[in-house]
């Protein structure tokens, strides 16, 4: 809680054992897609290597987890690196449906505590987004999902049409028609520059989401989609090197559609990002647990401990930390704020 209000996090992934993801093994190692162990659905049959106390048992580590950095209620999505966009794409379906059928189990487990984002079967040069479209509403008829990731990049190998091009507008149109924010994530990537660097997906992050702002920011999305919104991980992936007057940049106002999370580990980026974005379209989204479990030396918290680093920005007032961490993303994705205990 942060005076009195709940901590609203836009930015978490699924905690599931290691061994349900033996399934995606499987998968890649006959080249056959299999039914979800949880619903069943198109796919040879598979039974589940997990039990239903083994998965609520993960969940509970996560829970255990973001009690300790004083989130209470995130919004629940896939682990963007194991999309796997880059699969043959008869796999792709049956991989999407069994991850989110995981979500929707943990969302299940805790449902005080998570809402679930549902992974999306994109592929890389389908010509458009409607093949998206079925395992969206499945996900939001039968589990009450209230957002979808995205990743820019599907396949890493920058074949998709950018985030501005009509290849995305089946999916824009359906996620404003039921009120979806989308989340902006990256995936993958190919690259073969990148494989000196460890967990090098990280890169693609960075590449790709800065990539969709400026995409989103020039292109005609928001005129088009006007009540649609987007939620652009890790703040953006990137900053900008111009002024706000600056005509590289889009001289238009995004401040109803485009917004970013605090997913920045490091305070000086954190803080440039903020001040750079404005507190209007911060969403407080922090990964726990994923990518932030390097320990501050200072303080000896991990550095996906956001919260108290926000009280310390003393730039900040407690109205704008109440923007970020509340009503902000309870704005972007109002079924936020209608958990309850």
């Amino acid at each position: 809680m942060y005076d009195d209000l709940k901590v609203l996090d836009v930015h978490a992934h699924v905690t599931v054992p290691t061994q349900a993801n033996e399934l995606l093994l499987s998968m890649l190692a006959t080249n056959s897609a299999l039914a979800s162990p949880l619903s069943g659905g198109r796919g040879l049959p598979r039974k589940s290597m997990v039990s239903t106390e083994q998965f609520r048992e993960a969940a509970a580590e996560h829970v255990a987890y973001i009690d300790e950095r004083g989130i209470d209620v995130q919004i629940l999505g896939p682990r963007p690196y194991m999309v796997l966009g880059w699969m043959q794409p008869h796999l792709i379906p049956a991989w999407a449906r069994y991850v989110n059928d995981m979500i929707a189990q943990q969302c299940s487990f805790f449902p005080d505590r998570f809402l679930g984002a549902a992974q999306l079967p994109q592929v890389a040069d389908a010509p458009d987004t409607k093949h998206c479209l079925e395992e969206l509403q499945r996900c939001v008829g039968e589990y009450g999902f209230v957002a979808a990731y995205v990743t820019p990049d599907p396949d890493g190998r920058r074949t998709t049409p950018g985030m501005h091009e009509p290849y995305w507008y089946p999916l824009y149109e359906k996620c404003e028609e039921l009120g979806l924010p989308i989340i902006v994530h990256g995936s993958n990537s190919a690259d073969p520059r990148y494989g000196v660097v460890p967990h090098n997906y990280q890169l693609g992050f960075v590449t790709e989401q800065y990539l969709s702002t400026q995409f989103l920011g020039h292109g005609p999305v928001f005129d088009l989609f006007p009540e649609l919104k987007i939620i652009v991980c890790h703040c953006g992936g990137a900053l900008n090197r111009f002024i706000a007057t600056d005509f590289h940049l889009p001289q238009r106002d995004l401040s109803n559609n485009l917004f970013y999370d605090t997913c920045g580990y490091d305070l000086h980026f954190l803080e440039a990002a903020i001040k750079q974005r404005g507190v209007s379209q911060m969403c407080f989204g922090v990964e726990a647990p994923g990518s932030g479990g390097a320990v501050r030396p200072e303080t000896g918290r991990t550095s996906d401990d956001l919260l108290p680093v926000l009280r310390d920005f003393d730039w900040l007032s407690d109205h704008d930390r109440r923007q970020i961490v509340h009503h902000n993303p309870a704005r972007v994705c109002p079924p936020l704020a209608k958990v309850h205990p």
